[in-house]
C-alpha cells in the first residue's frame, strides 16, 4: 500500500512530466520539490498528508535516499539528511538548511509510476498464462510450450514492449518522443537509446549520465540536455 514516501515521489514525476518532455532526466535544484513542484498548500488533499510535519517527513524521506527514489548532489548531504530520519525524533525540516543540493530522479522508478503498477505485473500483462485450461478435444494446437515462456520472458524484460500493452501512449523514456505502434521496440527511432540500462553516447555508443551534455568519450552532443 502507498504512503507519504510513495504519493509524493509519483506526484513530483507527473509535474515533471506534465512540464516538458525529457523533463524527467535532467538534474534539478532539490529545493524545487517543496517550493514549487509539489508544495504542501496545494498538494496536501493529493498527498493525503494531515499535517505540515507530516509532508516535510515525506519530504526528508525522498531527499534522504529511501527506496532509492532520488539521489542529491552533493552525496554528503544526501548521507546527513539520511541520519536525521533514522533518528527517533528527527529535524522534519533538516532539508532546508540544503538549498544548493542537485537532485536527480531514479527513471526506472519513475517510468514505474507514470505506466502504473499493471504495466509491472507479469498477470496482467502477459498474454499467456502460467497454467492455461486444457483445450478442448477437438481444438487445435496453436505453438508450444517454448514460445511462450520465450513472449513471457520478453514482456518482463523490455521497458518498451511492456509500454506497448499499456492503453496510453507511449513514449521513450530518455527524450519523450512517441514511440511507433504496433511493434516491438527496442531502441527509441528519435534518440536510439535502449528501453532499460545504461545511457548511451548517439555517436560512440560510450555509456554517459543522466544531465551530460556532451559525451566524455568522444565529446559529441548527446541530445540529453
Amino acid at each position: 500500500m502507498a504512503d507519504d514516501l510513495d504519493r509524493l515521489f509519483e506526484r513530483l514525476v507527473r509535474v515533471l512530466a506534465d512540464e516538458a518532455p525529457g523533463r524527467l532526466a535532467v538534474p534539478f535544484p532539490a529545493a524545487e520539490v517543496y517550493e514549487r513542484l509539489v508544495p504542501y498548500r496545494s498538494n496536501r488533499s493529493a498527498l493525503k498528508v494531515a499535517t505540515h510535519q507530516d509532508y516535510e517527513m515525506a519530504v526528508l524521506r525522498l531527499l534522504s535516499g529511501e527506496r532509492g527514489y532520488v539521489s542529491l548532489d552533493p552525496p554528503e548531504v544526501q548521507e546527513a539528511l539520511r541520519r536525521e530520519a533514522a533518528e527517533v525524533n528527527p529535524d522534519p525540516g533538516l532539508f532546508r538548511q540544503f538549498t544548493d543540493a542537485v537532485l536527480s530522479l531514479n527513471r526506472l522508478a519513475a517510468e514505474r509510476f507514470l505506466r502504473g503498477d499493471r504495466v509491472y505485473a507479469p498477470p496482467s500483462l502477459v498474454p499467456h498464462d502460467t497454467h492455461p485450461s486444457p483445450p478442448p478435444p477437438d481444438a487445435p494446437e496453436v505453438g508450444g510450450g517454448a514460445p511462450d515462456e520465450d513472449a513471457v520472458g520478453d514482456a518482463a524484460g523490455s521497458a518498451f514492449e511492456l509500454a506497448e500493452q499499456s492503453e496510453s501512449a507511449r513514449q521513450c523514456p530518455y527524450c519523450g518522443e512517441t514511440l511507433p505502434g504496433g511493434r516491438k521496440v527496442n531502441f527509441c527511432p528519435q534518440c536510439g537509446q535502449p528501453p532499460s540500462g545504461e545511457l548511451r553516447c548517439p555517436a560512440c555508443g560510450s555509456e554517459v549520465d543522466v544531465g551530460w551534455r556532451y559525451c566524455a568519450g568522444c565529446g559529441r552532443a548527446t541530445g540529453f540536455e
